[in-house]
């Protein structure tokens, strides 16, 4: 439960701040909830293929240490 708090407590002021810079950057209300809220629709595309890339290796990542672990465990 602490960390649901923690975790609203953070996520409040810094949807707060992501929407007001949006404001003052030009966009109204509507556009500004849109960025905070789906991320994606404001990346360029050169972003989104790093993200893709990034994602790749973290679930590569996860399946190697799994097997690694997995063989190790049969040795003993």
């Amino acid at each position: 439960m602490k960390i649901f708090a923690i975790t609203v407590l953070i996520l409040a002021p810094l949807v707060v701040i992501i929407l007001g810079m949006d404001i003052l950057l030009g966009f109204d209300l509507d556009d500004s909830i849109k960025h905070a809220f789906n991320p994606f629709l404001v990346k360029d595309p050169a972003e989104f293929i790093f993200f893709l890339i990034l994602l790749v290796f973290l679930v590569f990542s996860f399946f190697y240490r799994k097997k690694k672990k997995g063989s190790t465990k049969g040795q003993q």
